[in-house]
């Protein structure tokens, strides 16, 4: 599944611009310019990297993600043996960092499942969600530069005798002082409608300010237009 996306070179992996804006557009539904493949800044989607670490080390029961550096195209990315914690780095810079507990799943249909269905709910936040949870307090990000940064993410499982899990959207939360804030997004797993986890999603937006509906709809239809032309057919 993942194949198409990042090359395995002898000791560490590399992806390129246009791998990282095509798992960003075709598999998680993401148009964040920073995954643009022509950007000037360009950034690998942070959901490639947590779905590469499912697709090495299985699934546990508990999981913890801190993303703590930006990994572009020049990164080389080495995974180090699984442990219940460990870093992903590119040279001695720390990109990702892994905790793990409880049992570990190695079922193909298992980690497939959730790594679509997953970064399909992180891919479509943006602006469905988020616009309309920061709007709730009458603040919005700058529309000019949208800064919104994968922080960390979580996943709780009560067990793992399961194989297509579904998410569903949880109670999400928005705090902010000044012009950062940060946002909270929560889903469930369900297993044949009944729940078997859940989980979050942690970002940190900066730019913060006053809400304004008219530059609001202006910045959804700019999203939908870009969506539109750039999603791979």
């Amino acid at each position: 599944m993942l194949s198409p996306f990042y090359q395995q070179h002898a000791d560490y992996v590399s992806i390129t611009r246009e791998q990282g804006c095509r798992f960003a557009k075709s598999v998680a539904d993401d148009f964040n310019p920073l995954h643009d493949k022509d950007t000037k800044k360009f950034c690998v989607p942070g959901d490639l990297l947590f779905s590469l670490v499912l697709s090495r080390y299985g699934i546990s029961e508990k999981m913890e993600f801190t993303f703590a550096g930006m990994v572009d195209e020049t990164s080389k990315l080495s995974f180090p043996e699984g442990a219940d914690e460990f870093d992903i780095t590119d040279g001695d810079k720390v990109m990702l960092k892994v905790k793990r507990e409880g049992a570990v799943s190695q079922c193909p249909d298992l980690i497939n499942s959730l790594i679509k269905n997953y970064v399909e709910f992180s891919g479509t936040t943006f602006p469905h969600v988020i616009i309309p949870l920061m709007g709730k307090q009458d603040v919005m990000i700058n529309p000019a530069r949208p800064m919104v940064i994968y922080e960390s993410m979580l996943i709780n499982l009560d067990r793992l005798d399961i194989t297509s899990p579904a998410l569903q959207f949880a109670e999400p939360d928005f705090t902010y002082t000044g012009k950062r804030g940060k946002i909270t997004l929560r889903f469930d797993l369900l297993e044949k409608g009944e729940k078997v986890g859940s989980g979050e999603k942690h970002m940190v937006v900066s730019g913060i300010r006053e809400y304004c509906q008219a530059t609001v709809d202006d910045l959804i239809a700019f999203y939908n237009q870009r969506k539109e032309t750039l999603k791979p057919a």
